[in-house]
């Protein structure tokens, strides 16, 4: 009996990976995040599968249907948001499952930058503007950030941020990032990417914040800043120059 522990991607159904929709189909108990989870995704359950919305359970409620299932010898397809690898609150699950002695696994999901980045049809580094992404958040109630990870830290290095569950508090936000990105540095805000009613809104750090207010968006929205979002005028990176020698194309492909 194992836990597979499955990224289900950012909204859209199709946006899982071929193994995540495979792990489903074969497991006979599913607890999905039903916040989150498109409930389409449970159509891949086996006829008979107990499914579980965790949305209303606290720690032990979740570990104890695990053991249950575990007790029983039923395979276990535990589907969170997005990549597990990212704010996905498994860390603990997984130590307590280790605590346990119970397997688990770990099938990673497309994460919400990505499915952002798409929507609104941008690469997010750039040669000569930006070669980083950061990934972060602001404090909130359930996990507050460590004192060297504040956004004015990331700011200072000029890369993309991606910065997630934070646009409720977009002004601070903008309080934050204007002083190291100037005020007309491009800012993307992508609502419920690649969901059916996923919005997209564009603007500049100093109207970005009116833009979230009057479009009433007060959560599962990603928030992107850096002057990659906008740039046009940038390098053509060397990868695919003719003069470029590279392993699979020596001397640029040149005769």
């Amino acid at each position: 009996m194992t836990v597979h522990f499955i990224g289900a991607g950012p909204g859209a159904v199709d946006l899982i990976t071929l193994r995540g929709r495979e792990l489903i189909g074969a497991c006979q108990v599913c607890l999905y995040a039903g916040s989150l989870v498109p409930k389409a995704m449970l159509g891949w359950c086996p006829p008979g599968a107990r499914i579980i919305d965790t949305a209303p359970l606290d720690l032990d409620a979740i570990v104890a249907e695990i053991e249950a299932a575990h007790a029983a010898g039923k395979d276990i397809a535990r589907l969170h948001s997005g990549d597990i690898s990212i704010w996905s609150a498994t860390g603990e699950q997984m130590r307590r499952l280790g605590q346990l002695g119970i397997p688990y696994e770990i099938t990673p999901g497309v994460p919400a930058f990505a499915a952002a980045a798409a929507a609104l049809k941008r690469e997010l580094t750039l040669p000569g503007v930006a070669q980083s992404l950061v990934l972060t958040r602001t404090s909130g109630r359930a996990s507050a950030m460590p004192d060297k990870e504040k956004l004015a830290t990331f700011a200072a290095s000029g890369a993309t941020l991606a910065i997630h569950l934070s646009i409720h508090v977009i002004e601070q936000v903008v309080e934050e990032l204007t002083p190291f990105y100037g005020a007309d540095c491009p800012v993307a805000i992508v609502f419920r990417a690649s969901w059916p009613e996923e919005r997209i809104l564009r603007g500049r750090l100093s109207d970005i914040a009116d833009q979230v207010r009057a479009a009433e968006l007060e959560r599962t929205a990603l928030i992107l800043v850096g002057p990659a979002l906008a740039a046009e005028d940038f390098s053509e990176s060397a990868l695919y120059s003719t003069g470029y020698d590279r392993r699979f194309r020596p001397r640029g492909g040149q005769a």
